[in-house]
């Protein structure tokens, strides 16, 4: 049996530093979180027991900062609580609930910013700058410029009128900033939206298969192209892909809102890009080139486009043909548009056909000064009967070909 006398000084000294390590260890430090036993509940606020041999109290403007009363809680109840001071005038730790689970809000933030994962919200205040979404005891900022759907160019006004309108609704956002020690909790509605539509893009490449057709509502128009919203997810119309025949801008076919039936015509997996088309729906007009024309006809048209090496004729049923230089006169001019011009209506003749290769010559020189005098004369008279891009009437008009060089 070992006895104190046993023990040297040296031991003695250890002893007595190991058991201050293990009172140190136990004392509470400002800014932990706890938990601790309801000791008592009254109209001034909490006693909680948080296990240090001292009492903390938690008091009612604490309580009422995040919506609640005193009675909310029962004694015996376990609660989290942060430290905020290790004594007040009566020894007693200062402790805060409402900091404690805006620190947890803190960490769920953190979390969701580092998944990226989406969370919905109610907006609960709007101004010209933003919108306001509570975040557990903290409050979250959405600023203008991620607000989707925000009207660009509008006056500050106008902006904010806009920003009510959004008042009471869900949203779904992404967190993109936390900034405790400024106090600063930043979402994104723009964010949550492309990641929502990436995601359900990926669902749509696994379900759509190449060749099928699908229902959509036309989201936005561009330059190169019409978006089509696939149910969550955009796919792609190109310009070229609009129309057999030539198109300037996807507005001369849709409008935003537009429900169309649509061609899945390409799917790119890797790139997440789904490509569309519209004429894929139509008949190509190509198909019945033979049927409709032939060698030596004589057809009215109108020029869509001019070149340096020629222009562009359209002709019924949306073929556009080709009018070359070589074939507006003799000798061929220099440069097209001292001829002809876009939105001109001419009388031409057909000189070839090649349905396969999507390609119909014409000629003006080749109709004689008879045949553009009896056109002339119809139009002057006011029969509509053919329209842009039709074929003439061969009684009408036809008479034997020349080669007598002429321009309209």
């Amino acid at each position: 049996m070992l006895n104190v006398q046993d023990f040297t000084a040296e031991d003695m000294d250890f002893a007595a530093m190991l058991e201050a390590s293990f009172a140190a260890e136990q004392q509470p430090e400002r800014g932990d979180i706890v938990t601790g036993s309801i000791l008592a509940v009254d109209s001034q606020g909490l006693i909680v027991d948080v296990g240090f041999g001292r009492d903390g109290i938690v008091s009612r403007k604490d309580i009422e900062r995040m919506g609640l009363e005193t009675s909310s809680y029962s004694v015996g109840s376990e609660i989290d609580v942060i430290i905020v001071r290790l004594e007040d005038q009566d020894g007693n730790l200062v402790l805060s609930v409402s900091q404690a689970q805006q620190s947890e809000d803190w960490k769920r933030a953190e979390e969701l910013m580092l998944k990226e994962e989406i969370w919905e919200g109610i907006v609960s205040d709007a101004n010209k700058g933003g919108l306001i979404l509570p975040f557990g005891n903290l409050r979250g900022f959405v600023p203008a410029s991620h607000v989707v759907d925000l009207p660009r160019g509008i006056n500050e006004d106008d902006r904010k009128t806009y920003m009510s309108t959004l008042l009471g609704r869900k949203i779904a956002v992404k967190v993109i900033e936390v900034n405790r020690k400024r106090r600063r909790l930043v979402f994104s509605q723009r964010d949550a939206q492309r990641g929502h539509r990436e995601a359900r893009k990926e669902l749509l490449l696994d379900e759509l298969k190449e060749g099928e057709v699908r229902r959509g509502i036309v989201s936005g128009l561009r330059d190169f192209g019409a978006f089509v919203d696939l149910g969550g997810a955009d796919g792609l119309i190109h310009i070229s892909e609009l129309a057999w025949h030539r198109v300037k801008h996807p507005s001369e076919v849709l409008k935003v809102g537009d429900e169309v039936e649509v061609y899945i015509l390409r799917l790119d997996t890797e790139g997440k890009r789904i490509g569309l088309s519209l004429k894929r729906m139509q008949k190509n007009p190509w198909a019945r080139a033979e049927e409709m024309y032939h060698v030596g006809q004589l057809v009215e048209g109108t020029v869509s486009r001019v070149a340096q090496f020629g222009a562009f004729v359209s002709l019924d049923p949306g073929i556009e043909a080709l009018l070359h230089g070589s074939q507006l006169a003799d000798p061929p001019p220099n440069d097209p548009s001292l001829i002809v011009h876009e939105g001109q209506r001419l009388l031409l003749r057909v000189i070839s056909i090649e349905p396969d290769r999507q390609r119909l010559g014409l000629s003006l020189k080749e109709v004689t000064d008879e045949e553009k005098a009896r056109w002339q004369e119809r139009r002057a008279a006011g029969d509509t009967s053919q329209t842009a891009g039709s074929i003439v009437s061969e009684e009408a008009v036809q008479s034997e070909v020349t080669n007598d060089a002429a321009a309209v």
